[in-house]
């Protein structure tokens, strides 16, 4: 059931996301090639978008913003999260609704 755009180790998530800052609400919006698209409410000035894909991320999983980390693409619509303490079910817990 693994998904192309995570890749799961011992006790950490590597997500491969699209984000679409400035969308008119804040949603995972499916697959977008080898990664995980997720629309954002927030701007791209400022790194606004950056803290509210952290956030959402967080919330979704049921975790602390301080286990959710970006690792590439600060300034970029690709870009690379890890989730540190990620459980199995990290997959069902991005895309159910």
């Amino acid at each position: 059931m693994n998904a192309v755009w995570l890749r799961l180790g011992e006790d950490r998530a590597t997500l491969t996301l699209h984000i679409q800052p400035g969308a008119k609400r804040t949603e995972v919006a499916g697959v977008h090639g080898d990664a995980l698209k997720i629309r954002l409410a927030a701007p791209p000035i400022d790194g606004k978008a950056n803290a509210a894909l952290i956030a959402f991320i967080a919330e979704r999983l049921g975790l602390a913003k301080s286990a959710v980390s970006l690792k590439s693409g600060q300034s970029s619509r690709r870009k690379v999260v890890e989730v540190n303490g990620a459980k199995a079910d990290i997959e069902q817990g991005l895309l159910a609704d």
